[in-house]
């Protein structure tokens, strides 16, 4: 079975081709990846479990109030949208996320944005919240979180699983993926990447079989020392957190490691070293599935750290972005809310509302002030005489009159006042109180400027 392509077009009369043509933008680059037709009676017998209970201590204090999936990005959107977005135009309309973490605003995100699906069709978002559903003990692991919810993959019906990271940025049919696992009959199948060797160590580093037939030799999660490509000794192959399951196989794996003392009951850890010993895994090449591949290659991104997640929705702002947001054929979905256009005002010499290289989400008002390279999430205020570089406001911060700004993220909620200077000075910001990151990013949430956060 031949899996499809992700650059072809979409079939006349399929459900995504009546969500219109495929945008052409200036920022859009030029090579030719809509969404596929895809295998439906693949896709309705998938269920699709994504993992957005941890909590990403590296982001620091960017999850004291949130899980690391309900953490806003790209000015509109929360990081899970990528994951429930990429399973809604495969064709994967049962999913459930299991929630852990100061779950609330994540909760609340995908109760108020994800309900559109027909719920008369068998289409769902379930949300599940961990419930001690096997003794008195939270998730102890990746692996545990599924087996401690078994019964929504037997109630599901289910052939096959597909476990996601509910904490990527990435577009991707995973319906390519699920048709190759069916295609070669294998028990698990991996998503997998090319990343710089340097940079392995923070995934699970994966070694193929030489015979081209892309069977998992090792799998070593998080190594010190991170196995090269044969063929590119500063590169290593490692693991997206993406796995497609044979349904049976993955109850009787769940079993067999809940039953283990032993294990940590992680996915990484414990249940795929074990497969690939057995010779039960093989890997899928991300660039086969990958949707709007970037002039640079296909676009994944594990925003683990503040640097990260600057960087991340920094790239968005390039003339020709690595992220395409403007596939009207494969969008990132999310809740839509009901705001004014962004506004900007004044147009004299002395004061000049205008933003430059820069993305602006509804709600804004930029009155009299600059803005420059950044990204204003939704509902921002930027007073008169501020200037404004480099930075990431989130939703509903506010910033005074004479504000600057440089190479900031401003958390949702903050009112910087009148004045207020950061990112100019890494030392006195640390002075301050403030989280200044090894990439010399200057964090700002509500508590460190003696405010009341809110939850999310």
């Amino acid at each position: 079975m031949e899996p499809s392509s992700p650059s072809r077009n979409l079939k006349a009369g399929s459900p995504l081709s009546r969500l219109g043509p495929t945008a052409t933008h200036e920022e859009t680059p030029t090579m030719p990846n809509h969404a596929p037709s895809r295998p439906s009676h693949l896709c309705d017998q998938t269920y699709a479990m994504v993992l957005a209970g941890g909590r990403g201590k590296r982001l620091g204090p960017l999850t004291d109030r949130r899980a690391k999936p309900a953490v806003p990005f790209a000015g509109k959107l929360k990081i899970i949208d990528f994951a429930l977005s990429n399973c809604v135009s495969s064709g994967i309309r049962h999913i459930g996320v299991l929630t852990q973490y100061k779950a609330q605003s994540l909760i609340r995100h995908i109760e108020r944005g994800w309900g559109f699906l027909a719920a008369t069709l068998g289409e769902y978002v379930d949300v599940v919240p961990a419930q001690q559903q096997q003794g008195e003990a939270w998730y102890a692991g990746t692996a545990d979180a599924v087996a401690q919810n078994t019964d929504l993959i037997r109630e599901s019906g289910a052939r096959w699983v597909l476990v996601l990271a509910g904490d990527h940025v990435y577009k991707m049919d995973y319906s390519v993926m699920l048709a190759e696992h069916v295609a070669r009959g294998g028990g698990l199948t991996v998503a997998c990447t090319v990343v710089p060797r340097a940079q392995a160590s923070s995934f699970g580093v994966m070694q193929l079989a030489e015979d081209g037939s892309e069977r998992i030799l090792a799998f070593d999660e998080k190594p010190a020392e991170p196995a090269p490509l044969r063929d590119h000794a500063d590169r290593s192959l490692v693991s997206m957190g993406i796995y497609v399951f044979d349904a049976e196989l993955l109850l009787a794996e769940l079993a067999r490691d809940a039953a283990d003392p032993a294990s940590s009951h992680d996915f990484g850890h414990d249940l795929l070293p074990t497969l690939v010993q057995r010779g039960l895994a093989w890997a899928h090449r991300f660039e086969r599935s990958c949707v709007n591949t970037a002039l640079q290659g296909p676009y994944w991104r594990d925003d683990g750290t503040v640097d990260a997640y600057y960087d991340a929705n920094m790239d968005l702002i390039e003339v020709v972005p690595q992220l395409n947001l403007y596939d009207d054929a494969w969008p990132v979905l999310s809740q839509q809310r009901q705001l004014s256009p962004a506004k900007f005002v004044f147009d004299d010499d002395a004061r000049r509302g205008h933003a430059l290289q820069s993305l602006v989400a509804s709600g804004c008002i930029v009155s009299g002030a600059t803005v420059r390279r950044s990204i204003l999430f939704s509902k921002v205020r930027v007073e008169e005489g501020s200037q404004i570089d480099d930075s990431l406001l989130l939703p509903n911060a506010a910033c005074g009159r004479g504000v600057v700004l440089r190479r900031c993220i401003v958390d949702k909620h903050c009112r910087l006042p009148d004045g207020f200077v950061a990112g100019l000075d890494p030392a006195l910001d640390r002075e301050r109180g403030f989280h200044v990151t090894p990439g010399g990013v200057t964090l700002v949430t509500p508590e460190m400027i003696g405010q009341t956060g809110r939850i999310g």
